[in-house]
């Protein structure tokens, strides 16, 4: 049955059961609910973009621009994911060039992402591209931006890319045929919807497509969750001379800052060691000493890393997470006040709606990118980008700062025609993990999900029998830089 044919009939969804006793229980104690059948409205695209995040805001601008009568699906009233809520710059549109004298500086990730920094820089909502000072061994630059600009951007090139938002709108299930997905169902203030499509991307972080229309996982509960509280009547300067003044500065970088050049704007350290008990206190809370802004008398991250004992699928145990990491996070600015000078009046000016994840479900793929893959700098016949950040430098860097190819076969769903996933909810490998999720490597996977889903419902036809050099020359005539 194909999409067309399925959209005519009568769609009669919604029966289910649903855990937890609520109003018209059965009288004998029953701890279960049958949820009434419901026909769904149904709305018809080519393709739909589950989560409106780092990847899937990319994604469906790629996919927009390729024709496709496209949807971007996505739980908040926003776009950009990890990008404005959890991180303290973007990581990385170039190679580690600086760590390895006489290597080539290259910028190894263009096209859309490259676009949305620079139509950032016209706005003032981006550091660009600043070379760093110290710590360079790490990241080669650091890509600060405006959390709010940045979602603003993206909302807008999706909008004349012609996506449809979906905002404030939760996945809930998947419609599926076989090894096929037909449709997804949503839930919003409108009600129950279903939306069919010919392919699926699942950009949602925590996997929630792909779980839903029955793929392979695993939850591997590998990582902290933090949330990153923006702290505004500060000093970035004085900070910096804090730190300096303790021999305490790991990473440095300068850069455009409230519009004049040549600003700090990324300082800090992951393992100070600084007087008066600060470096003690900011790891009881899980403070990050590393932070970066776009402006004056204003901190745009300052992260509090949790450990959950389970996966943050589990909504109890987060539940309860969201409290104690707001609760660090107003430690953490009353241990600026505290310590550093220039902070005196600090408050917090920010936060993100909900804690950030680094990993939740871990969706089988059709390729999974090893370790030996990343450091090795290995390349594949089908790439569809090439990365060369590591968050584990540097202790772990791709070899001679080059770069690594990242596969079309890792974004093919193992077991499902017509889904590919994208961001932090592939590689199974914590250290290939470690560079696989990160912010620009997910943009980058978004734009060749979006092109590649495009094509495959232009030519009808499933994820693995799109033909490699039809999504190569897409993908190079839209910005993406591939090694020869």
């Amino acid at each position: 049955m194909d999409r067309r044919e399925f959209s005519k009939r009568s769609l009669i969804l919604g029966a289910g059961i649903l855990t937890g006793c609520m109003g018209n229980a059965t009288s004998d104690n029953s701890t279960y609910y049958e949820e009434p059948i419901k026909k769904l409205p149904i709305k018809n695209f080519d393709v739909v973009v589950a989560g409106g995040g780092t990847a899937g805001a990319v994604a469906a601008i790629a996919a927009a621009r390729q024709g496709a009568k496209t949807a971007l699906i996505e739980i908040k009233g926003y776009t950009g994911g990890t990008v404005t809520e959890g991180g303290t710059a973007l990581h990385s549109f170039y190679n580690l060039w600086k760590a390895f004298p006489g290597v080539e500086k290259r910028q190894v990730v263009r096209g859309i992402p490259s676009e949305i920094i620079d139509r950032l820089v016209k706005v003032g909502g981006t550091t660009g591209h600043c070379e760093m000072e110290k710590g360079y061994e790490y990241d080669s630059v650091c890509t600060a931006i405006d959390t709010e600009l940045y979602k603003l951007t993206t909302m807008e090139m999706l909008d004349e890319a012609g996506v449809f938002m979906a905002l404030n709108t939760l996945i809930v299930g998947a419609v599926k045929e076989g090894s096929r997905i037909n449709g997804v169902i949503t839930e919003s203030r409108s009600g129950r919807e279903v939306f069919l499509a010919n392919c699926f991307i699942d950009c949602t972080g925590y996997g929630d497509l792909a779980a839903y229309a029955g793929a392979e996982y695993t939850e591997p509960n590998d990582y902290s969750v933090c949330n990153s509280v923006g702290v505004g009547n500060v000093s970035m300067d004085k900070y910096y001379e804090y730190l300096k003044s303790n021999d305490a500065v790991g990473q440095l970088a300068r850069g455009m800052r409230s519009g004049r050049p040549d600003q700090v704007i990324r300082v800090g350290n992951e393992s100070v060691r600084l007087p008066d008990g600060f470096t003690q206190e900011a790891r009881d809370i899980g403070m990050s000493m590393i932070t970066t802004s776009v402006h004056d008398n204003y901190l745009m991250f300052i992260k509090c890393n949790l450990k959950l004992p389970v996966s943050p699928t589990d909504r109890d145990s987060v539940s309860k997470a969201e409290l104690t990491i707001r609760k660090n996070m107003a430690k953490a600015v009353e241990l600026f006040r505290k310590y550093v000078p220039g902070c005196e009046n600090a408050f917090m000016a920010r936060t993100s709606p909900r804690l950030c994840i680094r990993r939740a479900r871990l969706i089988t793929c059709d390729y999974d990118i090893t370790h030996e893959d990343v450091v090795e700098g290995r390349h594949f016949n089908d790439d569809v980008l090439v990365y060369g950040f590591h968050d584990m430098a540097p202790g772990l860097q791709i070899k001679d700062g080059g770069t690594y190819g990242f596969p079309y076969r890792a974004l093919c769903v193992k077991g499902i025609d017509n889904l590919l996933a994208s961001g932090m909810l592939i590689t199974s490998d914590h250290r290939a993990h470690m560079s696989t999720r990160n912010t620009v490597c997910s943009m980058a996977q978004g734009q060749a999900a979006g092109t590649a889903a495009a094509l495959c419902s232009k030519k009808n036809c499933g994820t693995r029998d799109l033909r490699y050099d039809d999504l190569r020359d897409e993908l190079q005539k839209n910005g993406v830089y591939l090694e020869a």
